[in-house]
């Protein structure tokens, strides 16, 4: 599927207008999803996501998807799984110095990102792979993640005030690890 991979990359702009399109349908159903639960969903939509983003982008199914960040290119198909940029060793005419026959996932990137109108995205230092989210949907990880209401200043100001008068009060509620009162 490397042809199809590359193809991806090409029309990273329309790719770009399609994710937009279907993460605001997930956003829509998000309700309903939460109260089916997150982890009954989990197989189906997976399975699905892997079909869909494994034909068009070769996905590796990190459960972490940073391709509206990366020009369409998925940088888990990287030999080496570098999140951040090329590493180093690009040989002439942009192919990768593990995999010769192979063009650098990173060199493809910036060209599917210079056609994306969020392509300045692919200058945002991603986070190591959490190996743990390995064959999760990372589809639902962002439905659950924009539709959870944020936690706002007032809120956590509000938690540690209660926090604090629990405290002070001596509450019998607040236990410490040995099962002793708190004071």
């Amino acid at each position: 599927m490397y042809w199809l991979r590359r193809w991806s990359v090409r029309h990273a702009r329309a790719l770009e207008l399609t994710y937009q399109w279907v993460e605001r349908g997930l956003l829509s159903i998000a309700p309903i999803a939460n109260r089916i639960d997150h982890s009954r969903l989990e197989k189906p939509v997976a399975a699905v996501e892997k079909l869909v983003k494994g034909a068009l982008f070769d996905c590796q199914m990190c459960g972490q998807c940073v391709l509206s960040n990366t020009g369409m290119s998925c940088p888990m198909n990287c030999p080496k799984s570098i999140r951040n940029g090329p590493c180093g060793g690009v040989r002439e005419g942009g192919f990768c110095e593990v995999k010769p026959e192979m063009r650098c996932v990173w060199v493809e990137g910036w060209q599917g990102a210079a056609r994306m109108q969020q392509g300045a995205q692919i200058a945002t230092v991603q986070f190591a792979v959490d190996h743990r989210l390995k064959g999760r949907s990372s589809w639902l990880r962002v439905m659950r993640e924009k539709s959870t209401p944020p936690v706002t200043p007032e809120k956590s100001q509000a938690v540690i005030e209660t926090s604090q008068l629990l405290r002070r009060r001596g509450s019998t509620d607040v236990d410490d690890q040995d099962g002793d009162r708190s004071s």
